[in-house]
């Protein structure tokens, strides 16, 4: 299993513009600040197309281009590629020849093909970290390089976070020290 590194790529077809962004995603929300954030810096674009794969949640969108033309070529790519946890957009500005649907299909595949930049997942865990208040700024340093998906507040902070193992084990003494330490999952990452 694969994921990507953020990248950027640009390709012209018949005077038409498309420009790949490749973007690590671990959820739906953090793929619609991304869409919405680059609907704003490319705002005259236009067609913004997509597909993301996190875990089993899958999406591919058109965005006005005849259906099936754009966002399944990039989601083929993205499958064909083994990727999880990513999120393609090509931004097309239309250079005013038409492709037909074979030329798009094309055009889509290649600007998704030519912006990848691959890498091997990490392996890491899913863990629950219960602790005193008093603890807390010593706790986020800790977690610092990891995701942290959850905190909740009642009688004592509950964080749930994804860290690799590599980094689970660098500083898993000093978080058994300050808080009671629970893996959840061994997850990819």
């Amino acid at each position: 299993m694969k994921t990507v590194i953020n990248s950027k790529n640009e390709l012209v077809i018949n005077k038409s513009r498309f420009i790949t962004l490749y973007y690590q995603v671990h959820n739906l929300n953090e793929i619609n600040n991304i869409l919405k954030n680059i609907k704003i810096e490319y705002k005259y674009a236009t067609h913004y197309c997509y597909a993301y794969i996190i875990d089993n949640n899958i999406k591919a969108s058109d965005d006005g281009e005849p259906s099936g033309t754009a966002g399944l070529p990039i989601l083929n790519i993205l499958k064909k590629e083994n990727l999880d946890h990513v999120l393609c957009v090509v931004i097309r500005y239309f250079g005013g020849i038409k492709l037909g649907a074979g030329g798009l299909v094309r055009a889509y595949s290649n600007a998704a093909k030519n912006g990848l930049k691959a890498k091997e997942l990490q392996k890491g865990f899913l863990i629950r970290i219960s602790f005193d208040y008093s603890k807390i700024k010593e706790i986020d340093y800790l977690l610092n390089e990891s995701i942290i998906n959850n905190k909740d507040f009642f009688e004592s902070p509950i964080y749930e976070a994804k860290i690799t193992v590599e980094n689970f084990y660098k500083i898993k003494d000093k978080l058994n020290k300050l808080a009671q330490v629970k893996i959840i999952d061994e997850i990819y990452m």
